[in-house]
C-alpha cells in the first residue's frame, strides 16, 4: 500500500471512531470495537513511519510490511 492508500485507511478508520464517539460508545461492542481501530491506527501509523525511514534511508519504501498489532501496541512512546 502507498502512502495515499494509507492516509485514506487512517482517515476511514478516525471517521468510524468519531461515529462511535458521537454515539455515546456506551456497549461492549464498541469498545472493543474502538480497541481495534486503535490498533490498527497504530499499525498504519507504524507502516507510513517505516515507508519515510526507508525513503530517507535511499531504500524502496515499498520494502515496508504490516507489523503484528502485539509488535506495534508494545512500542514505548
Amino acid at each position: 500500500m502507498d502512502d495515499e492508500g494509507i492516509h485514506d485507511t487512517i482517515k476511514r478508520l478516525v471517521d468510524e471512531e468519531h461515529a462511535i464517539w458521537s454515539g455515546g460508545a456506551s456497549s461492549d461492542e464498541d469498545r472493543a470495537r474502538l480497541r481495534e481501530l486503535n490498533a490498527s491506527l497504530d499499525q498504519c501509523w507504524d507502516l507510513l513511519r517505516q515507508r519515510e525511514a526507508l525513503r530517507e534511508a535511499g531504500a524502496n519504501p515499498d520494502a515496508a510490511r504490516s507489523r503484528p498489532t502485539d509488535d506495534v501496541e508494545s512500542y514505548l512512546q
